[in-house]
């Protein structure tokens, strides 16, 4: 069975009150929306409440939800929806230090001085990132993080598929602009 169909069908029982296809939905998306979150936000502690604000909303919205097969998209909006909320509300912009040990560690040891350099690079990658106006650093993440195509950003984000483009061409630019001299681009 298609995944996107069985998020529908899941949907569908969800608002008819089952609570285990309401469980598989947070099995299958609460991974990705808490790593958008953390993105977005800059912060696990936030992103862990706002993915369950956004599982809530969710579930609640279960009964209003049409299934054409763009489950993902939405799930997406309403993630992001919350998150630009939160992040006017604290007028604040700030990225996440990842733990290096679970995302910077190689398989085999590189040496120390490669690792160092690893590091500034990742660490000027996400400084560029969260410079960015929230609307391009949003479909930059839900492109390359969350892999949405751009027809689905364009649906999560509620504009244009030039929209989507263009915002994505600008993210890019700002960050090899930001990131020029800093950083080996390839």
């Amino acid at each position: 069975m298609n995944r996107v169909i069985e998020d529908d069908a899941l949907m569908a029982r969800t608002a008819q009150g089952e609570e285990a296809a309401f469980r598989l939905l947070v099995l299958r998306w609460e991974k990705d929306v808490l790593a958008f979150l953390i993105h977005m936000l800059g912060s696990r502690e936030e992103a862990e409440d706002l993915t369950q604000e956004t599982l809530v909303k969710v579930y609640r919205q279960a009964p209003r939800y049409r299934p054409e097969g763009k489950f993902k998209s939405w799930l997406f909006r309403v993630a992001g929806n919350l998150a630009r909320s939160r992040l006017r509300r604290r007028k604040i912009l700030r990225w996440v230090d990842f733990d290096s040990k679970s995302h910077d560690q190689a398989s085999s040891d590189p040496g120390p001085q490669r690792v160092l350099e690893a590091n500034e690079t990742a660490g000027a990658v996400r400084e560029a990132i969260a410079a960015l106006p929230e609307r391009q650093r949003q479909a930059l993440l839900l492109h390359r993080f969350q892999g949405l195509k751009y027809h689905e950003i364009a649906e999560a984000m509620d504009t244009t598929l030039p929209g989507v483009e263009s915002l994505i061409q600008r993210a890019l630019a700002g960050l090899r602009s930001e990131l020029a001299g800093k950083v080996e681009l390839s």
